[in-house]
């Protein structure tokens, strides 16, 4: 037993690490296999963990609040919709939100009676169970390669959103509304392409560069799998063009107004934010506001902007 510690961080990791529990504890009833197996091992190395920082926090009832109830279900509900890619991907993202965690709370008791036993902790942490998650993780998603698709999704909604939101100012009528904005998504997705393949090609001169030196210093050592520029830029230009058919689909239905637009990539921004922030290790809730104040900010300019050029340039259609 060690002495309670009445720190707000410290009550949150505790917390934090019955969640992640709770969360192998679901995803290994759906899981079979390797998968099944590796979740299980997660589930027994977390236990030694909750104990740990329930006991350092001084909680005894580490039972989840409404709050982590509800993002419980909605991951596992993620994970019945998208397979088991999205349990690699949660994996993913606990090891990343571990590390920022756990850093800020190294930082801050290092140098306290309390540093030799939360080094002990750590050690366990990083080692033991983040290599169990990048052994799974590594050889089955390149998470990298999720973020992209999860950025043109987001870049997809926002661009076409308030481009819809300018052309229903300026035009009025959908079916004008609807050949601009396809043509905005179409160019938008041809042009995420082109960029992400020369940043792509540059980055794999780079790394292949680089898998040389390793192989030259340590012929055993295990080279990292080289970047695919084309299917990295395809992948993109798809996602981009997805994102974007969500603010397009109410007009395909003749939407008299971007109200409707408006609802539904708000709500797909507000998700899609909501992942892309989970996944790269990011305060959700605040990266959400952000990014919806930003969609409204871009919808109320660009609106103003068609109804300005409607109005200079007397459009009538």
């Amino acid at each position: 037993m060690i002495e309670p510690h009445d720190d707000m961080r410290v009550r949150k990791v505790a917390r934090d690490e019955a969640f992640d529990m709770a969360l192998y504890v679901r995803l290994r009833e759906i899981e079979t296999g390797e998968v099944h197996n590796v979740l299980t091992r997660l589930v027994n190395v977390e236990r030694g963990h909750v104990a740990f920082w329930a006991d350092f926090a001084g909680l005894k009832d580490m039972s989840l609040n409404r709050r982590q109830r509800f993002r419980l279900g909605f991951f596992v509900l993620l994970r019945r919709l998208f397979g088991v890619g999205m349990t690699f991907l949660l994996l993913e993202a606990i090891e990343i939100y571990g590390v920022k965690k756990y850093w800020a709370l190294w930082d801050r008791y290092k140098d306290t009676p309390h540093g030799p036993r939360i080094r002990n902790i750590l050690r366990d942490e990083f080692g033991h169970e983040d290599e169990i998650v990048a052994d799974l993780t590594g050889r089955r998603i390149n998470a990298e390669r999720v973020r992209d698709i999860f950025l043109g999704l987001n870049d997809g909604l926002v661009e076409v959103l308030g481009s819809v939101s300018g052309f229903y100012a300026a035009f009025g009528d959908p079916v004008y509304v609807l050949v601009a904005s396809i043509t905005v998504a179409v160019a938008g997705s041809i042009s995420m392409a082109a960029g992400v393949l020369a940043s792509s090609r540059s980055q794999l001169e780079v790394q292949r560069i680089e898998n040389a030196k390793r192989s030259f210093f340590d012929p055993e050592a295990k080279v990292p799998e080289e970047t695919r520029p084309l299917t990295a830029a395809i992948a993109v230009a798809v996602s981009y063009f997805l994102g974007a058919l969500c603010p397009i689909f109410p007009v395909l239905l003749g939407a008299a107004s971007p109200l409707g637009s408006i609802v539904v990539g708000g709500i797909m921004v507000a998700v899609v934010t909501m992942l892309l922030s989970f996944m790269s290790g990011m305060q959700v809730r605040q990266r959400v506001f952000q990014n919806v104040l930003l969609v409204a900010g871009a919808v109320a300019v660009t609106y103003a902007l068609g109804t300005l050029v409607k109005h200079f340039w007397q459009i009538a259609v």
